[in-house]
């Protein structure tokens, strides 16, 4: 049986654990991925499937 573990499904279920325990987290969560999508949209990481 083999296990794999997507980075993108990951990082969600991190992110609203974190949202659900601190809710003031929520603007640095939201505003860190979106600076990362668009790090990884304008130097086009093709190996990174978010």
């Amino acid at each position: 049986m083999n296990v794999t573990l997507s980075l993108g499904p990951l990082i969600s279920l991190i992110a609203g654990i974190l949202i659900l325990i601190v809710p003031s987290l929520l603007n640095y969560i939201v505003a860190l991925y979106l600076i990362i999508i668009g790090i990884v949209g304008l130097f086009g990481v093709g190996g990174l499937h978010l």
